[in-house]
């Protein structure tokens, strides 16, 4: 990805005529498009590592796998969340990580962290760089430097147990590739965040990421079977050959959501399945946002099965910014617009699309046919380069989510977005506020929200101001403060409204414990 844009300059889409008189007229944005400068010079914090460091550390891995090159510690000094790209845009001096290394064995990673616990050295894990909450951030935690450890040499698919229906990769490999080796086994993953382009599997698993088809499939964290991680204190393989097991408590969840502050997680073995045979879509039409929620409840408690089942409130629905391409196609310019898909042998899918489409339809829900489905799948991981066109005319755009029970989902939906209304109000803008409904549960579901205002002149402290009362709106109603966005340096101050002050002391003791000078990813998670 471009160091200061979500993905690629070939990826990047001018604001259509549409949404350019909707920013004109609703929030006041009159400025003209001026894409930034991919490679505009931007200023990095001086290295603070020594030659002798840098030799040091070359010796462990080979010196051609450790850098202090510009180019190499831009590209890791920044996650992809709306502040991480407001930096580069405000041109100031950006902290940056002192070098980058890239280890390609365990036994090397291992190395490196002894090796900075004892030279006082912070280490940030680094796979895709799609953070959106401060994740990656290079926060010294009082150590002297930060060090950030490239994975990219771990991506391989390591095995392939197609009759268990099991495989190995490694943290550094790419969604992408990951479901293009398991292709040729006529398998695959299926696991699809937006980030997907990016991300990489130890990232999914270090924060316990959520695809597109988690109502099929289930999170990241339910399909891995074992996890090895390498903490400044040893080799940890975790996780047998067993499908489950009652051999006390279950140390994977130890490191799954642990964003890198207890150990680098360099290979997971996860649950596969074969390609699906056939796929079946179908949109609906609801009056409104509670009626349509009411009928993906049924789908979630009823057990239907569809791959994938999202909602947008009337918001996102009237102005079909889900996608890039404008999601509904123009079928769903009132009401709310609910998606389905179904998945696996052509007589599963059918039977499991029969199931559902008759409980949408019972439930009030009126049939758009396929198309709006497709185009949402045509362009579902293209939306985040809609916030970098934002950007370029001073706009505000930014994301968050949470998850909260069926009875408290429209509570904390009207509560979340009154609180960034009057926030960004307060800031001297109109906003627009949309929320769909995108990975659902027998108990709850999820609440995703997408914001776009116009900048202030402070607009760090504008976001901030909006993204505080948010995060203390979902607090106050009974929300989580992630459903899979992760803590990262954004919510840590809000992890102790979420445990009890008990959790934390252990999660404290695990981090003492295997991490004893706490050179893992300071300033993250643990509060």
């Amino acid at each position: 990805m471009t160091f200061n844009r979500w993905g690629t300059p070939d990826e990047s889409k001018p604001l259509s005529p549409s949404v350019v008189r909707l920013l004109r007229t609703a929030l006041g944005i009159q400025q003209e498009q001026t894409p930034g400068d991919a490679e505009a010079d931007v200023v990095l914090s001086e290295v603070r590592l020594t030659e002798a460091d840098i030799a040091a550390l070359g010796a462990l891995v080979g010196p051609g796998y450790v850098t202090c090159e510009y180019a190499h510690r831009r590209g890791r000094a920044r996650g992809k969340s709306y502040p991480d790209l407001l930096d580069w845009h405000t041109k100031k001096t950006i902290d940056a990580p002192d070098a980058v290394i890239a280890p390609g064995t365990e036994e090397e990673v291992l190395s490196v962290l002894e090796y900075c616990s004892e030279a006082d050295i912070a280490v940030i894990p680094f796979g895709g760089g799609t953070s959106v909450v401060g994740g990656l951030t290079p926060v010294s935690g009082g150590h002297r430097a930060v060090l950030s450890l490239d994975l990219t040499r771990f991506d391989k698919l390591e095995d392939v147990d197609a009759e268990s229906g099991l495989a190995t990769f490694g943290a550094g490999m790419f969604g992408p590739q990951a479901e293009l080796e398991l292709a040729k086994h006529n398998l695959q993953l299926g696991h699809f965040p937006q980030s997907f382009p990016y991300a990489t599997i130890g990232g999914y698993a270090a924060t316990r990421s959520s695809g597109q088809h988690s109502a099929g499939y289930g999170r990241f964290d339910e399909m891995v079977h074992a996890l090895t991680v390498v903490t400044p204190t040893g080799i940890l393989q975790l996780g047998g050959d067993s499908p489950a097991s009652a051999a006390g408590p279950d140390l994977r969840e130890l490191f799954l959501g642990s964003e890198g502050t207890l150990g680098v997680i360099t290979r997971v073995r996860c649950r596969v399945h074969p390609v699906p045979e056939a796929k079946r879509y179908e949109a609906f039409r609801f009056p409104n946002f509670e009626a349509g929620a009411r009928a993906v409840r049924l789908v979630a408690q009823h057990g239907t099965g569809p791959s994938m089942i999202r909602l947008s409130d009337e918001i996102e629905t009237s102005l079909n910014l889900s996608s890039p391409d404008g999601m509904a196609g123009g079928a769903a310019t009132s009401g709310c617009l609910c998606l389905t898909m179904f998945e696996g042998t052509p007589e599963h899918a059918a039977a499991r699309h029969d199931e559902t489409r008759k409980l949408l339809l019972e439930a009030g829900g009126t049939s758009l046919g396929e198309g709006p489905v497709r185009a949402w799948e045509r362009g579902r991981f293209g939306a985040p380069v809609f916030r970098d066109a934002l950007l370029d005319v001073a706009g505000v755009c930014e994301t968050l989510e949470t998850a909260t029970t069926w009875a408290n989902i429209h509570r904390l939906k009207t509560a979340v977005g009154r609180a960034l209304a009057t926030s960004l109000t307060k800031h001297g803008t109109m906003a627009v506020v949309m929320c769909h409904i995108s990975h659902v549960y027998a108990t709850g579901c999820s609440l995703y929200f997408t914001v776009v205002a116009k900048q202030s002149e402070h607009a760090h402290e504008q976001w901030a101001a909006a993204k505080r009362a948010a995060s203390e709106a979902i607090v106050a109603h009974g929300g989580t403060i992630t459903h899979h966005h992760a803590i990262g340096t954004d919510h840590r101050p809000y992890m102790q409204s979420e445990i009890d002050p008990l959790a934390v002391t252990i999660l404290r003791t695990v981090k003492n414990t295997l991490d004893p000078a706490g050179i893992l990813n300071p300033g993250k998670l643990i509060p």
